[in-house]
């Protein structure tokens, strides 16, 4: 980035508001910059110190948080320039984003080259896009405006704009659900039966945008998962695998900023989920990859026919990186497991591990069948034996061994919190369970408080086809807070989650 113009300097203090990953400045309304500069609330700007740089959003504040001669930056923003007490920064216009043009371009319906989509992402990936301008860019390209080519040099983009990892040998297995299904925490236990079964599995992870939990938050609640490349590489080498979020070793930096945006805005781009999902199995040095794609009408993905386009385009784009792709359709019509929330899905996950007989059986049968098809894909066990060999390493424990074994090399194994409050939602009348809201199951654990509070979620007690007795609980909603709890619970009053009804 270029030297600010303009050398005037302010004072810096942590202004300590938490924005994710966009950096945000927060400046005194009467500001001797802002009048020189000519900025205003939203403009962008080029902050630097100590020869770091970055680009944030001006927002600008009252008199009464700022002293004239100083400014606040953002918790993203101040991490990103580490100010040591007394320093001062710079302030200036930010650069033009010659990229935006681009991004023009294919709102009007123009096709993004490979060098278009290697200058726009490279400049997301350097926190030059607010999110504004990534919002466009989602716009663009969704709703089937991308075709194969430009999905894969979106892929080939965002593997340029991160590090990739070379493990030395192959296999390199990887299983990875699209999501869209509450629960289906299926992945620490086929980690736990590949790894055991002698094969190389990193398994690199991310943490919930807008769910409820992501693989990375259900982990951490039992053990470490922030652990750097070196850290990762230990563990790899020592146990086979590893559970580690993906956002501390900067795989796809750009990535993560296109999906802070995606989520919220629901957009529906099935090239962003494929570029996605496959750089970072790339970047993470996979070379046989196994992808869930639970279908059902709460789900992500609702039909067959969503399937079909989204299985085409994942293994056209996997042959173009030379990564070995099978695409499994699994049962999308209701959550898989009992707890829905990082806590209650981490027991979930010990439970199948240590056989214990609380243990969900549809989450078990699940992992077990992925594990057997990757250990199959892999080569390890012959056609149709897999799932054997999957269901004999689970139920010998060796599986609990080696999830044991890979916490203890992370920084060790601790048991998942319970919720200090918890409220049982009762049948209203006889019948059979007939319909389960996938989306506003997962709106409700996220209501009570999922995944900031890793206790806080929701436990199912019935499944599609039980039959309930008035008085019945269908689910347990878990909080740590009351103002959550009943958050949680004005929604229910208007969104039924369960259907009970006649069996005919």
């Amino acid at each position: 980035m270029r030297n600010p113009r303009h050398r005037a300097s302010l004072a810096v203090r942590r202004m300590g508001i938490e924005t994710q990953q966009e950096y945000v400045v927060y400046m005194h309304r009467d500001c001797h910059v802002c009048r020189s500069e000519g900025f205003e609330a939203q403009t962008r700007v080029l902050i630097s110190l100590n020869g770091r740089s970055i680009i944030a959003t001006l927002n600008v504040v009252d008199p009464t948080l700022l002293e004239l001669g100083e400014a606040a930056l953002s918790n993203s923003a101040w991490r990103a320039l580490a100010p040591a007490p007394g320093d001062r920064i710079t302030i200036s216009h930010a650069p033009t984003l010659d990229s935006m043009s681009q991004v023009r371009a294919k709102i009007y319906g123009h096709r993004l080259d490979a060098s278009a989509l290697d200058s726009i992402i490279s400049d997301v990936a350097a926190g030059s896009y607010p999110g504004t301008h990534i919002a466009a860019f989602l716009s663009a390209c969704a709703g089937g405006r991308m075709d194969l080519q430009e999905t894969i040099d979106l892929t080939r983009a965002m593997l340029a704009a991160g590090k990739r990892l070379d493990w030395g040998h192959a296999p390199i297995a990887d299983k990875h659900c699209v999501g869209g299904l509450p629960g289906n925490r299926t992945t620490p236990i086929v980690v736990s039966i590949i790894t055991a079964a002698g094969l190389t599995m990193p398994k690199t992870s991310s943490r919930a945008i807008t769910s409820p939990a992501g693989t990375a938050d259900v982990i951490e609640t039992m053990t470490p998962v922030a652990l750097d490349l070196e850290q990762m590489r230990r563990v790899v080498q020592r146990e086979g695998g590893c559970f580690v979020w993906g956002g501390s070793l900067a795989l796809s930096p750009a990535d993560d900023m296109l999906i802070r945006v995606e989520r919220p805005l629901d957009l529906d781009s099935d090239a962003q989920l494929v570029a996605s999902v496959l750089s970072k199995k790339i970047a993470a040095g996979a070379t046989h990859s196994v992808i869930d794609v639970p279908v059902g009408p709460t789900a992500k993905v609702r039909s067959d026919a969503d399937y079909e386009c989204l299985k085409q385009m994942l293994e056209q784009v996997a042959q173009a990186f030379d990564l070995h792709l099978q695409v499994v359709r699994t049962d999308g019509t209701q959550p898989v497991g009992r707890g829905i929330g990082p806590s209650l899905e981490a027991h979930d996950v010990l439970a199948v591990l240590q056989r214990a007989e609380r243990a969900p059986e549809d989450l078990s049968v699940r992992a077990v069948a992925l594990a057997g098809q990757l250990l199959e894909f892999c080569g390890h066990s012959e056609p149709g034996t897999g799932v054997l060999v999957a269901q004999r390493l689970l139920d010998s424990g060796a599986a609990w061994a080696k999830f044991q074994a890979i916490c203890k090399a992370q920084g060790g194994l601790r048991e998942p919190q319970r919720a200090r409050l918890r409220e049982p939602v009762l049948a209203e009348r006889d019948g059979m369970v007939r319909e389960i809201d996938s989306r506003r199951l997962a709106r409700v654990a996220k209501l009570a408080g999922a995944p900031k509070a890793p206790a806080a979620g929701l436990e199912l007690h019935v499944k599609l086809g039980d039959r309930v007795e008035r008085g019945m609980p269908l689910f347990t909603v878990h909080a740590e807070a009351l103002g959550e709890l009943d958050y949680a619970f004005d929604y229910l009053e208007a969104h039924p989650l369960i259907d009970v009804g006649d069996s005919r």
